[in-house]
């Protein structure tokens, strides 16, 4: 539940950079335009397991955060399509776990294109990793990301904390 301070809405938001291997996870607050970190995490899984023993181990450590950190609202980055159509159809398994779990909790779960998170976060939409890292130590700086997966999933709920009215707006028009 979003709390009220003073005059503007306290949001948590759960950011998830979906991935089969390593699905990273990061929550943050905002407030007006205040962002504040949390947490992150990644939630990793072997590759010598079946997929479906990853995917429940994806749902399992997912729900888990979820319950734990309480959100308002989840951000998920959208899956780009590569030359690998079977790597990609593996990525989707994840993401729809990443779109499944917050859904399940009532939450509204936002999507956003990667282009558009690192245009949000550094300003470029091409930007790298590394730039996209140095801009979350700028913008939550008490946040120490555990992995590039984490960073990724904090990019991705402060895209959301910027962008979340218009997809509220767009959810709802669905």
């Amino acid at each position: 539940m979003a709390l009220q301070q003073g005059s503007s809405e306290v949001v948590r938001i759960l950011g998830i950079d979906p991935g089969l291997r390593n699905m990273g996870w990061g929550i943050i607050t905002v407030c007006g335009s205040q962002l504040s970190y949390i947490a992150d995490g990644t939630i990793r899984t072997n590759p010598k397991e079946t997929l479906s023993q990853r995917l429940i181990h994806l749902h399992e450590g997912l729900s888990a955060v979820v319950r734990a950190w309480s959100p308002d609202e989840a951000a998920v980055e959208e899956t780009f399509v590569n030359k690998d159509a079977k790597a990609t159809l593996k990525l989707g398994q994840a993401r729809g776990i990443a779109m499944l779990v917050p859904a399940q909790a009532g939450l509204l779960v936002g999507e956003y294109a990667p282009n558009m998170v690192k245009k949000t976060v550094v300003g470029s939409g091409h930007a790298g990793k590394e730039q996209i890292g140095a801009m979350i130590k700028i913008l939550l700086p008490k946040a120490d990301p555990d992995s590039v997966d984490s960073a990724d999933a904090l990019a991705i709920a402060i895209c959301h904390g910027q962008h979340r009215k218009s997809a509220r707006l767009a959810a709802l028009l669905k």
